[in-house]
């Protein structure tokens, strides 16, 4: 069922929290619906208690949305049957925040009226965490899901709690200057099949040169794009209910919302030569290579494929892996 919680702030509040974008609207408070279904794994920030009687059945980040929305002035709806997302639902929202798992009631219908809303610029999207581990009801359901949000999960071999460091790839960003770079954390991390550099602009990644767990490939953490008149964001942090109660999370998420929004401006012009630079220079410290800025970029799509080729996905067989991973070093150690 749906829930509406309505925060109305004084609209000066939505400079306030936009992360230092210039602000192009100020008309009424937006509008958000949180889809916090999970139809796959369950993750404690979006199970609500049996009982209710302390948290009014809320999930924790269904609290901690509540809490943003009233400090960022938003108008919030709560939600987690996304048989609720209907066109009628959409032309009263402004954007919409995934926070999900599993194979969503979603049809094809459904779906189209969804992304013809956000590409006409009526509407926005953030996905928070689990989002990219999401599927739609109906064929090709999953390859159009994918295609739209960036990526597809594809494991989490930096499981909750583990030790990383994150790599700023845009520090004046709006939406990605509340996490400097160099910020150490300790999350749980996906790495992703389907991604496409070029299609994105990478705010976030893994910092290969530290932490307990290295791959020598790149694992973007946050992105954005456009899509059409609008504006797509993806954070894959989230999964803790103490990530949902970091100011600095907090901050990047109302700041996505009112970006998708069109309520701040920040730049979503795809990256993909400042991505490549980050797997190349993550593809030495991973292998224990001195830094080389004059290593050619060109090698960044090998690099990518790593992942596919380490021994976790063929059974423990390191063969493919480590003639990849010689080759590789082969070409850069190469004058040519």
């Amino acid at each position: 069922m749906l829930r509406p919680l309505l925060c109305l702030i004084a609209l000066t509040a939505l400079t306030a929290c936009a992360g230092g974008g210039r602000p192009t609207r100020t008309e009424m408070p937006l509008r958000v619906l949180y889809l916090s279904q999970a139809v796959g794994w369950v993750h404690e920030t979006v199970r609500r208690p049996d009982d209710g009687y302390s948290t009014g059945g809320l999930a924790p980040s269904e609290i901690a949305m509540q809490q943003m929305a009233s400090d960022g002035g938003l108008i919030l709806f709560l939600t987690q049957d996304a048989r609720e997302i209907t066109p009628e639902r959409l032309a009263q929202t402004d954007v919409l925040v995934f926070n999900t798992t599993g194979l969503l009631p979603i049809d094809r219908a459904t779906w189209t009226a969804i992304t013809a809303w956000i590409e006409s610029g009526r509407g926005g999207f953030v996905g928070i965490h689990s989002a990219t581990d999401t599927s739609l009801d109906f064929e090709g359901g999953q390859d159009a899901y994918t295609a739209f949000i960036g990526g597809r999960f594809d494991g989490h071999p930096w499981t909750e709690g583990t030790a990383i460091r994150l790599a700023n790839l845009d520090p004046d960003h709006p939406l990605a200057r509340m996490w400097p770079d160099g910020t150490d954390y300790a999350e749980e991390i996906y790495q992703y099949v389907g991604f496409q550099p070029d299609q994105v602009r990478v705010l976030q990644a893994l910092d290969m040169r530290h932490g307990p767990l290295r791959r020598p490939y790149p694992v973007p953490v946050t992105w954005v794009r456009s899509m059409g008149q609008g504006r797509l964001f993806y954070t894959n942090l989230g999964h803790t209910p103490s990530t949902w109660d970091d100011p600095r999370f907090r901050d990047q998420i109302t700041g996505a919302i009112l970006w998708a929004g069109h309520r701040t401006d920040a730049p979503s012009t795809p990256n993909p030569q400042v991505q490549d630079r980050h797997a190349v220079d993550g593809f030495l410290a991973a292998e224990g290579s001195r830094p080389n800025t004059q290593a050619p970029l060109a090698l960044a799509p090998a690099i990518r494929d790593l992942q596919a080729f380490h021994p976790e996905k063929r059974d423990g067989d390191d063969t493919q892996w480590r003639r990849a991973i010689d080759r590789l070093n082969a070409a850069l150690a190469s004058p040519s």
